[in-house]
């Protein structure tokens, strides 16, 4: 099965009809996907610009992670389940869709951003934790993470209106 005749398949299942063609259902969905794209995407926002020296500075690097992180996780979570709704209402046009392909690149870019960040500069991040001026990697991680997450809504807005 071709990945073309997966979408027509999933946006034809009673469930993506019911989502898609429901006067309130979608609106709610897409409602729901935006709250969690603000919880999510404000949360990194808050810790990257930490990362940058541009906020919070008197606060530990540690203690801004750990008070936003479980809001920031919550608001991803919320995020995919409402995204993967909408996507199965209307997965032909998401198809067809170069934005939305975009949107699924910044997404997996911004995935493979955090990961590298958990993986490096987070280790030794003991030894930076309290100071104003964070590593220079610490520092590229967050300026790409927000412009990742400034991309993703981009694409995300313009998927929206093309279709």
């Amino acid at each position: 099965m071709s990945f073309y005749s997966f979408c027509l398949w999933l946006q034809n299942t009673p469930w993506g009809t019911g989502i898609r063609e429901s006067t309130l259902v979608f609106p709610i969905i897409e409602t729901m996907h935006v709250l969690g794209l603000g919880l999510s995407v404000g949360t990194v926002a808050v810790f990257d610009l930490r990362l940058l020296g541009r906020g919070l500075r008197r606060e530990p690097v540690s203690q801004v992670m750990s008070q936003i992180m479980p809001w920031s996780i919550a608001g991803l979570v919320l995020m995919f389940l409402t995204g993967g709704l909408l996507f199965w209402s209307q997965a032909l046009k998401a198809y067809g869709s170069v934005f939305f392909r975009i949107k699924l690149l910044l997404l997996l870019l911004a995935g493979v951003n955090a990961l590298v960040f958990q993986l490096t500069v987070y280790r030794s991040m003991a030894t930076w934790d309290q100071a104003e001026v964070t590593p220079l990697q610490a520092r590229l991680t967050g300026g790409l993470s927000l412009a990742l997450w400034i991309g993703i809504i981009a694409a995300g807005r313009t998927m929206a209106y093309t279709f």
